[in-house]
């Protein structure tokens, strides 16, 4: 399984894993020179490494959020999380339509709970996550 996980992995890499990682580090870099948007900044670098490698990790509630984690992710939604979840829909799509694509539509859709809402989470092996939370 971990083979399976590793070559989705690479081929996720190459094809859609590092323009979208590239992506989310610039708006990274964005935030974190704005300085009041350090923590949009900080939850763009989480996101880009996980939209590196997204096969056998997933995204859990962090037990320890509070308030402005929500607070956080009101503004995030309105700003950017509505346009990023779009976005990785429309990207979703066209590669359900080859049975190749499949997988890599399914981790596109996998990412929009994290790019819709990304504060007060964090990113964990899926084996840590069953562990944990059950699931």
């Amino acid at each position: 399984m971990d083979r399976v996980k590793t070559l989705l992995n690479l081929i996720w890499l190459v094809f859609a894993g590092f323009w979208l990682a590239l992506g989310y580090v610039v708006a990274g870099i964005i935030c974190c020179i704005l300085i009041v948007t350090i923590p949009f900044g900080i939850a763009s670098f989480r996101i880009a490494s996980y939209v590196l490698w997204p096969f056998g990790r997933t995204v859990v509630d962090k037990p320890t959020a509070g308030a402005w984690s929500t607070i956080g992710n009101v503004i995030w939604v309105v700003v950017a999380g509505v346009w990023l979840a779009i976005g990785h829909v429309v990207t979703a799509i066209p590669l359900f339509i080859s049975i190749i694509g499949i997988p890599m539509g399914i981790a596109n859709l996998k990412l929009i709970p994290v790019s819709l809402l990304p504060l007060g989470k964090e990113i964990v092996t899926t084996d840590r996550a069953f562990a944990a939370y059950g699931r």
